[in-house]
């Protein structure tokens, strides 16, 4: 005898603000909604519910899938106290790490290790939760998932764990083909017909901005600026500092059809992250065809495969060797732009969601 199952999705970050991980969430939410819509999941058989708190900030157009608004707290404590009592026995899918250490049969999506192998990027208070919170989970989570092979690596040595325990699903990028670029941004910000360097991410040190502007600087025998979109939390992030700095243009609010255009317009782009559990940006670059250059530091060799140039990235020397390679080489900035965008298909939403149902299912059977 069949009956129907319901899966229960933590959607704490439909109160957040959208940055990487909420990305994540809701592209695997979608595809989900999809999959049951075309009925790769039979939707006769399995269901599932969005839970959120109070204060969600909006409600993802969803055909299949429900969201209820459910407790009285907030934050971390209706997430660790609230959540499971109204998940019951039921499975439950947590897409942006944090999870209820209480509950056992659940899929956790941890995107990377960096309180652990970046300590001092954060505060103390969150560095501290977040310790104790992952190394809970990689021991009781019933599936514990993560972005990379890199970050199952890492996560089995911070937090003393087998990584036959840890299963990497890759997020998707294609959600940005139906993204419009808006070309006024380059008017916006006296980028018409300019040559430019783009980075994309937040502020924190890992990201290494401040020897990519060390690099440009060396670059004078070139018409490139950079051009640095992304801004920084500092509730979660100690401050750093970026210098103001010539030849360096900073956009701190750029909306997706803006960064769509600035992908498309720059000559390349450049992330010298040494620490990342996936690293989305550069396959966004990827898919708009643009050449990049990369740190050939944790997963970007793997996601970026051979379609990246791969820099040292505590060298700037390297780095703006790198970028002048490609102003010398036209041949070889075509040649990346091709390897790029069939690099940038491999990553679709809908391979992630079937991936992420199958370890569902696991848990079901």
């Amino acid at each position: 005898m069949f009956y129907m199952q319901n899966i229960i999705i933590n959607g704490r970050f439909l109160s957040q603000a959208v940055t990487g991980v909420q990305r994540y969430a809701l592209g695997v939410v979608k595809a989900l909604d999809d999959l049951l819509d075309s009925g790769v999941i039979d939707p006769g058989l399995y269901s599932f519910t969005l839970l959120a708190p109070k204060d969600i900030r909006y409600r993802p157009d969803l055909r299949h899938i429900d969201i209820e608004v459910v407790g009285r707290l907030k934050g971390h404590l209706w997430e660790q106290v609230e959540l499971p009592l109204y998940a019951g026995k039921r499975v439950l899918v947590n897409l942006c790490t944090p999870a209820p250490l209480i509950k056992r049969n659940q899929v956790v999506m941890i995107h990377d290790a960096a309180t652990y192998a970046c300590p001092d990027e954060f505060s103390t208070a969150f560095r501290t939760w977040y310790k104790i919170m992952l190394y809970g989970l990689c021991k009781r989570a019933a599936k514990v998932v993560t972005v990379s092979n890199f970050s199952k690596k890492e996560l089995a040595h911070y937090c003393k764990t087998d990584e036959t325990n840890i299963h990497v699903v890759y997020p998707g990028i294609d959600h940005f083909n139906q993204t419009q670029a808006d070309e006024s941004v380059l008017q916006k910000y006296d980028l018409s017909g300019k040559k430019f360097v783009l980075a994309v991410s937040s502020l924190s040190p890992r990201k290494n901005f401040l020897r990519l502007v060390d690099a440009i600087a060396t670059l004078g025998d070139t018409d490139l600026d950079l051009v640095v979109v992304g801004g920084s939390n500092h509730k979660v992030f100690n401050r750093i500092g970026l210098e103001s700095r010539n030849r360096v243009k900073w956009l701190s609010s750029i909306n997706d059809k803006e960064l769509k255009a600035l992908y498309g317009s720059a000559y390349c782009f450049a992330f010298p992250s040494w620490y990342e559990g996936f690293g989305l940006p550069p396959i966004e670059a990827m898919l708009c065809g643009c050449p990049v250059v990369a740190a050939n530091r944790a997963s970007l060799p793997e996601v970026c495969g051979e379609a990246a140039l791969y820099c040292d990235p505590y060298d700037p020397q390297d780095i703006a060797g790198k970028i002048r390679l490609l102003w010398n080489n036209a041949s070889l900035r075509d040649d990346l732009q091709a390897r790029g965008l069939a690099r940038a298909s491999v990553f679709t939403w809908e391979k992630c969601a079937q991936d992420m149902w199958f370890i569902i299912r696991q848990l079901l059977s």
